[in-house]
């Protein structure tokens, strides 16, 4: 699969803050303990997506990934991990469980709840990320399933494991002209492993009106950038009334109006003061949030953080004295 980063190419004194970007960046931020010095890590790992589906293949040393408290509370795109044991062994801790998995195993583990993986005998494993939305599975069981080895004792996930494995080093699947085809089999697959191993299958043949509400949210971060995303419009993408999305929404404390600006002005305030945050003029990000009216835009955002958006970008990137 394609890209790859070898660390055989980079000097050891990088080593380590290459691969911590790789991962923050491609997969999730997690804290990263490798267990020999430096110019002792060695890895090759490959980094992918089908779609939403994110994908890293892995060979390396011994090393500790631990997702803090911290961390997971920050975390804005839930996302669930299905870890697949290639060679070797480790072990997955998450919800007071712990699980050991050996060649032919799989588990899954959550970005919203402190986890540890630990890779003593080194890495060889393959990383298939889901929003969890699109998993469209009950909160309670996805907190029931996490660091639950699924094996040898579910035909399912013995199924799960050799499409997985082989998707995530496929070229073919991820880049080809098949890609597109891949992504709701993979997501279905997983919910019937996780439904089956919970024992209730029923629940692996579709979404659940339990888990509109998340499926409702996944859709808004995909499109919180369409200035006529209206309350119709997500509505009649989820085949629902109107009045019954903002029950579903107000069922989980959601005011759809107010959730959607706050989101926007996080996404203007943080391209503002990010590197680029001068390529493009305030009313140019304003609209590629969803923000068509310049003056409503600069007023809404000091309404939020307290300083204008000139000058929240002006303190983030200070000109230049002439």
């Amino acid at each position: 699969m394609s890209p790859v980063l070898d660390t055989a190419f980079i000097p050891p004194r990088d080593r380590e803050e290459v691969l911590r970007h790789a991962v923050w960046e491609s997969m999730v931020t997690v804290d990263i303990e490798h267990r020999p010095p430096a110019e002792g890590i060695s890895a090759r790992v490959g980094l992918g997506a089908v779609g939403p589906i994110r994908i890293c293949s892995a060979r390396a040393t011994a090393v500790t990934l631990r997702r803090t408290e911290r961390l997971a509370r920050k975390d804005e795109e839930p996302a669930v991990t299905l870890g697949v044991q290639m060679t070797g062994s480790s072990l997955v801790v998450q919800n007071g469980r712990q699980c050991l998995l050996r060649p032919g195993d799989c588990a899954v583990y959550e970005s919203i709840a402190p986890y540890t993986l630990l890779f003593d005998e080194g890495v060889d494993h393959r990383f298939i990320r889901f929003p969890r939305a699109a998993l469209a599975l009950p909160d309670r069981l996805l907190r029931d399933i996490t660091a639950v080895p699924l094996g040898s004792d579910n035909p399912i996930a013995r199924l799960a494991f050799t499409y997985f494995s082989q998707l995530a080093v496929s070229d073919e699947l991820q880049h080809g002209v098949h890609a597109d085809a891949v992504v709701e089999p993979s997501v279905e697959l997983l919910r019937a492993v996780l439904a089956s191993q919970h024992g209730n299958s029923s629940l692996a043949t579709g979404p659940l009106e339990a888990t509109l509400s998340l499926r409702i949210t996944q859709y808004l971060r995909a499109h919180l950038a369409d200035p006529d995303l209206s309350a119709a419009r997500i509505a009649a993408a989820h085949g629902i009334s109107v009045r019954h999305l903002y029950a579903v929404l107000s069922r989980s404390g959601i005011s759809l109006g107010d959730w959607i600006r706050t989101r926007r002005l996080a996404a203007c305030r943080r391209e503002l003061a990010g590197p680029n945050g001068r390529l493009r003029t305030i009313a140019a990000i304003g609209r590629r949030w969803g923000f068509v009216d310049a003056t409503h835009f600069s007023k809404v955002f000091k309404q939020a953080y307290g300083i204008s958006p000139r000058a929240w970008r002006d303190q983030n990137h200070p000109r230049s004295p002439s």
